[in-house]
């Protein structure tokens, strides 16, 4: 005889593969999907699911690995640089919201108590949608995601002293005091058990582990550190979540997380989808359909408080208008643990049965709303960057520069982030000698690269006076090497906007994105994982002996058809248009060696269109361009040739430029006009 939570299983997940399967056909978001099989499967729908309980234990679980798996992907560090965040910007939000509900619910004649309840429930977000909507999207890095994450850490911890008031606020006796002090000890002692475990313990553990090559040893120990940790946090009076999160700190300051996030990767989704189906299982449908009109006001209510608060606590801990609108939109709906405090404010008399259904039902919509709001973000933001007065007020000082130097800069190259990228294309320039200034808007990071000699300003690159302080329309290009998918598109759009001819080189994650992005005005746009897949293919081709000229033909067709544009710099704008012209020619820039047998001979010397069938169409000497040089013109050593053909014949020709081939027969008897 089979358990009956099996039946439920196996009925669960066929419902949901359907579902899910539907809702990818017209692109819904897959978290819809799991909302509307849970509202299928509950009590409320079809009842076909009995176990609901069993099922919310698995959905725990899920919760447990998502906190787990963030915690991995980031670093004690990394949460010690947002304790203004965790601390300012999370007690922002969570006072802020409970004072208006509460005030709207004492002015609707609640009890003071009551309210403040009220209050107390509705300012939990929801850990699991936020995070694992920025999963999907990339962004729990971006800006909005790293702030959004700090605000949800300040509410878990929160969780407990919430519960610890409710007695009080219930009219009952008890040393509130002494109970919240109580909880302040233990969770101190969690933080410095979690960082003596990070440092001494936990890697030599995990190395001892990994010497074994057992792998399934190495995720059974991941598994239990994890699991461990989050019933530890619980006993010390934290949430399950929090401590999985703490978990996931652990194991980070390990060089072994990545393959421990790897691993864990297929069991989170898994338990993941668990979660959301279960919240879907709490909607009312017979509720939503007897108070359509009370309850649309509600949510909208909810909606509009929530973000609000979470946009003023963001812009206090000095996020921009952009990371502001993507935080208060992403912090907007009502969380999982506002349920748990829900139902202990029932059973204190603080909470009917009729306003707890009216709470679940206007929270779960919240969520169920989420993913669209999200996608608002971006549009928000760039109609609030319109409003003079909020593009003045919000994100702090507009700029950190105490050394004036941008505006002594021209025919710059601007750099929008400085992580490993924007350090990279930074360092390239300084080394070629051309001028620069780099923005980012991590101030530490700002701080350390301005130590180590780069020219690196304090700012938010999607505001227009931002730009042009950093001299946009003085730049001869504009690097845009942020991983926020949502500021890349603000900052591509908005620098082509206010500069028509500057070069904008755009880095994005995803080949779909590309064309996105040069719609709004990219010349080129990077997509890491098209680079990584040809940097991969020339590594392969290169174990096999494949001659280098070879290879790189091969790679100038492969890029050529997967961007169906070019990826050489641009000379000038008129280059530019005719790289989108002549869909069948590479435009490449080669340095003139000091051996090379071009230099110090004219063009018309050299061999260069009739044997090899290439053009010169511009020389770049000493920082000045000499464009559609004459058949007279005398190359020098040090010169860069911008050279028009086929990829075949610039591979062919590369070597004669470098100086690496003596003269071929014939150079002196060259072709005026090279």
């Amino acid at each position: 005889m089979h358990s009956p939570l099996f039946a439920d299983l196996v009925v669960l997940l066929l419902v949901s593969i359907g579902v899910l399967f539907v809702s990818h056909q017209v692109r819904a978001p897959g978290i819809i999907a799991f909302l509307v099989s849970g509202l299928l499967l509950g009590p409320h729908g079809l009842g076909l699911v009995s176990a609901v309980h069993e099922v919310e234990q698995l959905a725990e679980i899920g919760v447990i690995l998502l906190l787990f798996t963030i915690g991995l992907e980031f670093s004690l560090a990394d949460l010690l640089r947002m304790r203004r965040v965790v601390l300012l910007g999370g007690a922002l939000q969570i006072l802020g919201v409970t004072g208006v509900v509460a005030g709207a619910a004492v002015a609707a004649g609640i009890s003071t108590n009551e309210a403040i309840f009220l209050g107390m429930i509705a300012s939990l977000s929801s850990t699991a949608v936020v995070l694992r909507l920025f999963q999907e999207r990339a962004e729990v890095d971006a800006p909005h995601g790293r702030v959004s994450l700090g605000i949800l850490v300040c509410q878990d911890l929160m969780i407990v002293p919430m519960i610890l008031l409710i007695p009080v606020l219930a009219g009952g006796s008890g040393s509130l005091g002494s109970a919240l002090a109580g909880f302040a000890v233990k969770t101190v002692a969690a933080l410095v058990g979690v960082v003596v475990l990070a440092r001494f313990v936990v890697p030599q553990l995990l190395h001892k582990v990994v010497q074994t090559r057992n792998r399934d040893l190495f995720l059974l120990t991941v598994v239990t550190v994890c699991l461990t940790t989050a019933w530890a946090a619980g006993e010390a009076g934290m949430s399950l979540p929090l401590g999985a999160f703490l978990a996931g700190l652990l194991i980070s300051e390990s060089q072994y997380s990545h393959q421990a996030l790897a691993d864990i990767l297929p069991f989170r989704d898994l338990f993941a989808s668990f979660f959301f189906i279960s919240i879907g299982m709490l909607l009312d449908v017979g509720l939503i359909a007897d108070n359509p009109v009370p309850l649309a006001a509600t949510v909208v209510g909810l909606l509009a408080v929530k973000t609000v608060a979470a946009g003023v606590a963001t812009a206090a801990v000095g996020g921009s208008l952009a990371t502001v609108a993507m935080t208060g939109l992403a912090l907007s709906q009502v969380g999982e643990f506002s349920f748990v405090l829900a139902g202990t404010g029932i059973a204190a008399g603080l909470l009917t049965e009729t306003a707890y259904n009216w709470f679940v039902a206007a929270s779960v919509i919240t969520m169920g709303l989420t993913p669209f709001l999200i996608r608002l973000g971006g549009p928000l933001a760039a109609g609030l960057q319109r409003i003079p007065v909020l593009d003045r007020l919000v994100g702090g000082d507009l700029v950190q520069d105490p050394s004036g130097h941008t505006s002594k800069l021209s025919g710059h190259v601007i750099i929008v982030g400085f992580s490993v990228n924007g350090r990279n294309v930074a360092h390239a320039a300084r080394l070629g000698g051309i001028p620069h200034v780099a923005v980012d808007m991590n101030p530490t990071l700002v701080q350390s690269a301005r130590e180590d000699g780069y020219e690196v300003v304090y700012g938010d690159a999607t505001r227009k006076a931002f730009l042009e302080y950093l001299g946009i329309e003085r730049a001869h290009a504009v690097v845009v090497a942020i991983s926020d998918a949502s500021s890349t598109r603000q900052v591509t759009a908005l620098a082509r906007s206010m500069n028509s001819a500057c070069t904008i080189v755009a880095r994005t994650r995803e080949v779909e994105e590309v064309e996105a992005l040069l719609e709004l005005g990219a010349n080129f746009a990077i997509p890491e994982e098209l680079e990584t897949s040809i940097e991969i293919v020339a590594r392969l081709l290169a174990s096999y002996l494949i001659p280098r000229a070879e290879m790189d033909a091969f790679i100038s067709e492969l890029r050529a058809g997967q961007y169906q544009m070019f990826r050489s710099l641009a000379v000038t704008s008129d280059l530019a248009d005719l790289r989108q012209t002549l869909t069948d020619v590479e435009i490449q820039t080669l340095r003139v060696a000091e051996g090379s047998a071009l230099a110090g001979r004219a063009l018309n010397e050299t061999v260069l269109r009739n044997v090899y069938g290439v053009s010169v169409v511009a020389v770049r000497r000493n920082g000045s361009m000499i464009p559609n040089p004459g058949g007279e013109q005398v190359v020098l050593a040090g010169d860069l040739l911008v050279l028009l053909g086929l990829a075949e014949e610039i591979v062919a020709v590369t070597p004669l430029i470098r100086g690496d081939i003596e003269a071929s027969p014939g150079l002196e008897a060259g072709v005026a006009g090279g």
